[in-house]
């Protein structure tokens, strides 16, 4: 298995305005695009080639990577324009891109560490036309799942069993080729109506708990904030501030702030808990808490809980 579909054409409206500068799978988390965290997790398990789907400003995917390629891994990119075509959709439309074997999709506004080969080795083992990768316990259990026969029953007990749901799904999961016959080119749908579908027909969708690690959807900026605390405090190893950022003598700076290439803070300035993205300045006398500044925006005044 060498390729993964990474989803990256989601308009991030729980996260505007932050999204309304860069799509969702390029925010930056600790200075990086959060879509080089997944990247750097199917690389882990083996994957050695991406394709990514896109469609809110695009052309900032090839600013973010503008050789195509991310640790010598070669990135396929298509746009979905003008209009979005969901997940199933999105896969279908980038069948030609996929191959013959089976590949990974993977949602691109997650963060996650948790173990992948357990995942493919299901799936290779049961012989799914999909696996998902599950989880026990999260903030939407909306997925049936029978640990006896390993598949999944129900999605929020839209096939009337009963089961509003058990398990998280992770957004992340594993294809067949022959589950690319499921699905219509062209067409605006989401993979969730294919899923009960093929459940309806025992066509193999299958699960794996995977409670190992940590996983986040980054779909709120309380997600957001909290996930750079909890990689802080589970030993991040990249500077919260950039060797590039400029913090003027007499700025006060408390708790975890993470500070991106070329920002300022300038003296005077008092700042706790924020996001500064490459660019963002800070201007004397501000005061911000768990604020998120986005690249060449000047901060200024007192603001609490606030994107800027």
């Amino acid at each position: 298995m060498q390729k993964a579909f990474v989803l990256g054409a989601g308009l991030g409206e729980r996260l505007r305005p932050l999204t309304d500068q860069l799509p969702k799978p390029l925010i930056p988390v600790f200075h990086r695009p959060l879509i080089t965290y997944a990247f750097d997790h199917l690389m882990a398990a083996g994957i050695s080639e991406f394709v990514v789907n896109t469609h809110h400003l695009p052309a900032e995917y090839a600013r973010a990577f503008p050789d195509g390629q991310y640790r010598g891994a070669p990135i396929s990119f298509r746009d979905e324009s003008p209009v979005r075509l969901e997940t199933a959709g999105g896969i279908a439309n980038v069948r030609d891109l996929l191959g013959n074997e089976p590949f990974v999709v993977y949602n691109g506004d997650i963060l996650t560490n948790l173990p992948l080969d357990p995942l493919i080795r299901a799936h290779e083992e049961e012989g799914n036309l999909v696996t998902l990768a599950l989880r026990s316990s999260g903030p939407a259990l909306h997925i049936g799942y029978d640990d006896v026969s390993g598949r999944i029953t129900d999605i929020r007990n839209k096939l009337g069993t009963g089961n509003e749901g058990t398990h998280l799904f992770t957004g992340i999961y594993i294809c067949s080729p022959e589950f690319l016959d499921w699905l219509t080119p062209g067409k605006v749908e989401s993979v969730i109506p294919i899923f009960l579908k093929m459940i309806e027909q025992g066509a193999g969708l299958g699960g794996v708990v995977l409670d190992e690690g940590h996983w986040w959807d980054l779909g709120s900026r309380t997600a957001y904030l909290d996930a750079h605390q909890a990689l802080h405090d589970q030993g991040e190893t990249t500077p919260a501030i950039s060797a590039n950022a400029r913090i003027e003598n007499g700025a006060v700076l408390t708790g975890l702030n993470v500070i991106g290439d070329g920002a300022v803070v300038e003296k005077g300035a008092e700042i706790e808990d924020c996001i500064l993205w490459p660019g963002a300045h800070v201007v004397a006398g501000s005061r911000l808490k768990r604020c998120i500044v986005r690249a060449g925006i000047r901060a200024f005044g007192s603001h609490e809980s606030a994107d800027l």
